[in-house]
């Protein structure tokens, strides 16, 4: 005996999705997320330090070292000996703030000589180092 108001005894089968436990699921999940996220961020009382935001308005000096193809190194426009080379970096190096060495080697140097020059500066203490390249075509 059948109570409803369809007599048909065609058992269609239904192939729609039923999204309603999907979405139930999905707004538990959302609910949970939404309550947990503030403990998570403020779980733990710190007092932290105070910090400016002002920029650095000295400007760290440039210093140009370049190696030439006999290997000869120029601190900026002035030939320097290895012994004045690590002299002057080790006097850079206590500097504040530590000046940007940037190495020109030329392109027929041995990679040798460049090699030592990186080393000394890297012995000096000097942080801050780059190199100079032309950009390609």
């Amino acid at each position: 005996m059948a109570f409803g108001g369809n007599l048909n005894d065609n058992d269609d089968v239904v192939s729609d999705i039923n999204m309603v436990p999907l979405i139930d699921v999905m707004l538990v999940m959302l609910i949970i997320f939404i309550i947990t996220v503030p403990v998570l961020t403020h779980s733990v009382k710190l007092d932290l330090p105070r910090a400016d935001n002002t920029p650095n308005l000295v400007k760290p000096e440039t210093v140009n070292l370049s190696v030439t193809t006999d290997g000869s190194v120029f601190w900026n426009d002035e030939r320097v000996s290895d012994e004045q080379l690590g002299q002057r970096l080790e006097a850079a190096a206590r500097k504040d703030p530590q000046p940007e060495v940037f190495i020109r080697g030329d392109r027929k140097v041995e990679y040798e000589r460049v090699a030592q020059v990186m080393a000394t500066v890297q012995r000096s203490g000097v942080l801050k180092l780059g190199f100079v390249t032309e950009p390609g075509n």
